[in-house]
């Protein structure tokens, strides 16, 4: 049976996870075949990670015209830039879904997406392109994820929480309930702490702590 051919953006760390979790993944009744890294690194391009070929974008997309593309990189901004570098040059993307994931029919997920093992997604959910889900996380109802958001491994987020652009929520961090008249909103680019527990909405910069205060304003 035919395979659906994946190039992975990024063969670093989490690159190589993304891999494997490809490779575990079913696409539209297909199997997925890892065709190779992609990476701007030129120091490592020409070399195997874990039996998998790493390539230039220009290289990749000669090689494997009619593979599509999924980000293994976890920093939001130069996933943005890196995703935006793959789509000008003709590919497009696919969603990643582990298949021990829980989650409901009422989601809605955008390109790129990728759910690590693990996760909990219950009900009306909206996820944007290129969002993030590593391991063992939750998300409760009514929760948005914008475009290039990320939750590191361990979070949970409760019901009634938008999470703004390229946002980076850290390992084991919590983020309390809004409400449907009153969601709590983590702002774009906006970076939690590992371990923080975020009991308001916030605008900017980088929290932490418990209650999550902030630390650092950025933009």
């Amino acid at each position: 049976m035919d395979k659906k051919k994946i190039a992975v953006y990024g063969a670093g760390g989490f690159g190589r996870e993304v891999a494997w979790l490809a490779e575990t993944t079913i696409i539209n009744g297909k199997g997925v075949e890892v065709v190779c890294f992609i990476d701007d690194d030129e120091s490592i391009i020409g070399s195997i990670s874990n039996d998998i070929e790493v390539l230039s974008l220009f290289d990749a997309k000669k090689k494997y015209p009619d593979a599509s593309v999924v980000s293994g990189i976890g920093v939001p901004k130069i996933r943005e830039l890196t995703m935006e570098k793959a789509r000008s040059a003709g590919f497009e993307f696919v969603a990643l879904v582990h298949a021990r994931t829980e989650m409901s029919k009422w989601i809605e997920m955008g390109e790129g997406t990728v759910i690590c093992s693990g996760n909990i997604l219950t009900t009306n959910i909206t996820l944007g392109k290129h969002v993030q889900i590593n391991l063992d996380c939750t998300i409760g109802h009514d929760a948005i994820m914008d475009d290039y958001a990320t939750l590191a491994p361990g979070v949970h987020v409760s019901g009634c929480v938008h999470i703004g652009k390229r946002a980076y929520i850290g390992t084991g961090a919590v983020i309390s309930n809004g409400t449907q008249d009153n969601p709590l909103v983590i702002g774009d680019d906006v970076i939690v702490g590992a371990g923080a527990c975020v009991t308001k909405s916030i605008c900017y910069g980088t929290w932490g702590g418990v209650p999550a205060r902030l630390l650092q304003k950025r933009g």
